[in-house]
Protein backbone atom coordinates (compact mmCIF):
# COMPACT_ATOMS: atom_id res chain seq x y z
CA UNK A 1 0.00 0.00 0.00
CA UNK A 2 0.99 3.42 -0.71
CA UNK A 3 3.04 5.05 2.60
CA UNK A 4 0.71 8.16 2.38
CA UNK A 5 -2.12 6.37 2.46
CA UNK A 6 -0.63 4.44 5.32
CA UNK A 7 0.79 7.34 7.29
CA UNK A 8 -2.53 9.08 6.88
CA UNK A 9 -4.73 6.68 7.71
CA UNK A 10 -2.38 5.56 11.20
CA UNK A 11 -2.82 9.26 12.30
CA UNK A 12 -6.81 9.01 11.93
CA UNK A 13 -6.61 5.62 13.62
CA UNK A 14 -4.29 6.58 16.47
CA UNK A 15 -6.91 10.32 16.62
CA UNK A 16 -10.12 7.83 16.71
CA UNK A 17 -8.37 5.92 19.59
CA UNK A 18 -7.62 8.56 21.58
CA UNK A 19 -10.92 10.37 20.82
CA UNK A 20 -12.67 7.08 22.28
CA UNK A 21 -10.34 6.45 25.18
CA UNK A 22 -10.54 9.84 26.71
CA UNK A 23 -14.57 10.19 26.15
CA UNK A 24 -14.29 6.29 27.77
CA UNK A 25 -12.34 8.05 31.05
CA UNK A 26 -15.15 10.70 31.25
CA UNK A 27 -13.94 13.61 29.07
CA UNK A 28 -17.40 15.05 28.00
CA UNK A 29 -16.37 18.60 26.86
CA UNK A 30 -16.58 18.50 22.88
CA UNK A 31 -13.98 20.73 22.56
CA UNK A 32 -12.03 19.87 25.32
CA UNK A 33 -11.99 16.39 23.79
CA UNK A 34 -11.17 17.18 20.33
CA UNK A 35 -8.28 19.56 21.52
CA UNK A 36 -6.95 17.07 23.85
CA UNK A 37 -7.02 14.17 21.70
CA UNK A 38 -5.33 15.98 19.18
CA UNK A 39 -2.57 16.92 21.01
CA UNK A 40 -2.10 13.27 22.72
CA UNK A 41 -2.57 11.72 19.11
CA UNK A 42 0.08 14.06 17.47
CA UNK A 43 2.57 13.18 20.00
CA UNK A 44 1.64 9.76 20.12
CA UNK A 45 2.29 9.30 16.64
CA UNK A 46 5.52 11.29 16.14
CA UNK A 47 7.00 8.48 18.84
CA UNK A 48 4.68 5.73 17.74
CA UNK A 49 4.88 6.01 13.91
CA UNK A 50 8.24 7.49 12.87
CA UNK A 51 8.89 4.75 10.24
CA UNK A 52 5.90 5.03 8.17
CA UNK A 53 6.91 9.11 8.44
CA UNK A 54 10.03 8.33 7.15
CA UNK A 55 8.80 5.64 4.44
CA UNK A 56 6.43 8.31 2.92
CA UNK A 57 8.86 11.33 3.66
CA UNK A 58 11.06 8.93 1.10
CA UNK A 59 8.48 8.22 -1.33
CA UNK A 60 7.58 11.88 -1.84
CA UNK A 61 11.43 12.83 -2.08
CA UNK A 62 12.19 9.98 -4.67
CA UNK A 63 9.13 11.56 -6.38
CA UNK A 64 10.30 15.25 -6.45
CA UNK A 65 13.62 14.38 -7.37
CA UNK A 66 12.74 11.93 -10.35
CA UNK A 67 13.59 14.09 -13.52
CA UNK A 68 10.32 14.80 -15.68
CA UNK A 69 10.34 13.08 -19.21
CA UNK A 70 10.95 15.32 -21.88
CA UNK A 71 8.16 16.29 -24.40
CA UNK A 72 9.57 16.45 -27.45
Amino acid sequence: MHPVVVYTLSRAGLFGVTLALLWLLGLQNPLILLLASFLISGVASYVLLSRQRDAMSARISDKLDRPKPQDD
